[in-house]
């Protein structure tokens, strides 16, 4: 998933939309997506978010009000966002927001289906535990 395929269009502009927590990606190929933060965090690219292998995914939860606070350009192929939740660690590569923007429906469905299957809530916090658990599993000490 990350790495540029010759397929994906270059993004011709990004914009960060505080007040609809979304980022507008234009690509050249004419289509412009609208990226909710929210959907960019629970699906941050980061080993944080997806662990160290399938079914290592750490579900996020309590992400609807996230907020971005950077949006720094990695060369010519990525950006890295800041999340007001202090997590900075994902890199968008530009397939990556095609792909998110063009797939969110899919990818919403999936998200609330994982919420349900793990009985969980969009709005309910992550529990430290969790992230304890995802850490000691990782095999990082903090």
């Amino acid at each position: 998933m990350a790495g540029l395929t010759p397929q994906t269009p270059q993004p011709t502009a990004i914009t960060v939309h505080q007040q609809s927590k979304v980022l507008e990606v234009g690509f050249a190929d004419g289509k412009t997506f609208r990226i909710p933060f929210e959907l960019m965090r629970v699906y941050s690219p980061s080993a944080e978010v997806q662990g160290h292998g399938p079914g290592q995914e750490v579900l996020q939860t309590g992400k609807r009000d996230v907020g971005l606070t950077a949006l720094e350009p990695i060369g010519n192929y990525a950006v890295k966002p800041a999340f007001s939740d202090g997590h900075d660690t994902g890199l968008f590569s530009w397939d990556y927001l095609y792909f998110l923007g063009s797939q969110s429906d899919e990818l919403w469905r999936k998200y609330e289906a994982r919420l349900q299957a793990a009985g969980a809530n969009r709005d309910v916090p992550m529990s430290d535990s969790a992230a304890t658990d995802a850490a000691s599993a990782c095999g990082h000490h903090h």
